[in-house]
């Protein structure tokens, strides 16, 4: 008997140019690479333009979701990610920065990881440490999901009524929960 595949959401972003396509084709692009890797993309959010974070830090960007399953491990997905960005140029100069390609797992189903302690401290962290800091282990989920409108937005799409195993909000309910402002400010392409 096989074990069931792991369903994860995803978040893609990208505000540089790689080649002679724009981020839009990057990200679409990425999608295929993943596929080629066995990661069975079940659902693609619409793409957004959103603006870049933090502002001023760079050209605006277009963001997206996916709904993948896999056989993987949580780490080596998140090892392949960074492969694929690697393979799309990206480049960790600075935390962040611009970037040809972001892809980064926000959930796993209801998996937390390290642990809850953990989890919570990286959640809580001042938000003048979370521009120094780097987690040097994944957590999961994304301890910055719940405050930003650009991994929301086009999670809802994917995602909608995933429930934060931590804070026990669905996608929708954090997605309300945000400033109208800066939800109206992810458009769709």
């Amino acid at each position: 008997m096989t074990e069931k595949p792991s369903k994860a959401v995803l978040a893609l972003g990208a505000n540089l140019d790689f080649g002679e396509g724009g981020p839009e084709l990057a990200l679409r692009q990425s999608l295929d690479a993943l596929a080629d890797e066995g990661v069975v993309i079940r659902k693609v959010s619409r793409f957004f333009a959103t603006p870049c974070f933090p502002a001023g830090a760079g050209p605006d960007y277009v963001n997206a979701a996916a709904l993948v399953e896999t056989d993987l491990t949580p780490h080596t997905l998140l090892d392949l990610l960074h492969r694929v960005e690697h393979q799309f140029g990206r480049a960790r100069v600075q935390r962040w920065g611009m970037r040809t390609l972001d892809l980064d797992v926000v959930c796993w189903e209801d998996l937390v990881l390290p642990d809850r302690a953990e989890h919570d401290r990286w959640r809580n962290l001042p938000p003048a440490e979370q521009i120094r800091a780097t987690p040097e282990q994944l957590i999961l989920p994304h301890p910055r999901l719940q405050d930003r409108a650009f991994v929301l937005v086009p999670m809802a799409d994917v995602a909608p009524d995933w429930r934060h195993p931590v804070l026990g909000r669905t996608v929708r309910q954090m997605l309300a929960e945000l400033p109208v402002g800066e939800v109206a400010a992810v458009k769709p392409l």
